[in-house]
């Protein structure tokens, strides 16, 4: 959908010879596969009925944030004024935190017979905050990572991406520096994108994304600390230590 190149060390799926536009297709059978799988191993549990609601309601979310990162940012209309801190929030809290974080933890409780609005609320309140936390780094890895590392090239600011970078950027820009980024944001050629790292470093955002780091990751410990309940900390612990300072 963005035009990506490479994902997880690999160039994506409808890159390869021969592939195309019949990836959507190939995408669209993988997703009812999960479907098969749940029914062939756990339609006889007790749990299938919410664990079948819980995939349904995990992909529609999913898809919500992927259609609001597409018409938040379409390519070749940059419209910088749509790239504010609530909207960016929005963004990564759907397309991301649901599916990524909330998902897994969420199915291994009910399999365990956890099944409690009020105990999946508490999970879930830490789980999105480590989601968005997560996509922060996946946006600052983006231009500013290793992708013999991170396993992708990055592309937010060929394709125009409502990234954390840009939205802390735009907090930052004098209106000179605004003119700049509006010159180059959202172009392919290389040129441009150096110039538009160049004003994310005259805006210290390698610095700013250190200190947001820290604070988020305290922020976070303190949630895990008040919210674990009744699950062991140690399950929300784990993931945190996972992603803290991650490079990939």
């Amino acid at each position: 959908m963005d035009s990506s190149l490479t994902r997880r060390g690999q160039m994506c799926w409808y890159q390869k010879p021969g592939i195309g536009l019949d990836a959507i297709n190939d995408a669209l059978l993988l997703e009812a596969c999960i479907y098969r799988l749940l029914r062939f191993y756990c339609r006889e549990q007790p749990y299938y009925l919410n664990l079948m609601e819980l995939f349904l309601q995990s992909s529609y979310q999913t898809e919500l944030g992927q259609t609001l990162d597409l018409i938040t940012a379409p390519q070749g209309n940059v419209d910088l004024s749509r790239f504010t801190e609530k909207r960016y929030k929005s963004i990564v809290k759907y397309k991301t935190a649901f599916y990524s974080f909330y998902l897994p933890v969420a199915a291994a409780m009910y399999m365990a017979g956890i099944d409690g609005e009020k105990e999946h609320a508490s999970a879930r309140e830490v789980l999105l905050e480590m989601g968005e936390f997560f996509q922060v780094q996946d946006d600052y890895l983006d231009l500013f990572g290793d992708p013999s590392v991170t396993g992708k090239i990055g592309t937010d600011i060929q394709d125009n991406k409502c990234s954390w970078l840009v939205v802390q950027c735009l907090q930052r820009a004098s209106p000179e520096q605004r003119r700049v980024l509006q010159e180059n944001y959202g172009r392919k050629e290389a040129e441009k994108v150096a110039r538009v790292k160049a004003l994310y470093e005259e805006l210290q955002l390698p610095a700013a994304f250190r200190e947001y780091e820290e604070a988020s990751y305290g922020r976070l410990m303190g949630l895990i600390e008040r919210r674990a309940s009744p699950l062991p900390p140690a399950i929300f612990l784990g993931l945190a230590h996972r992603i803290y300072k991650r490079k990939k």
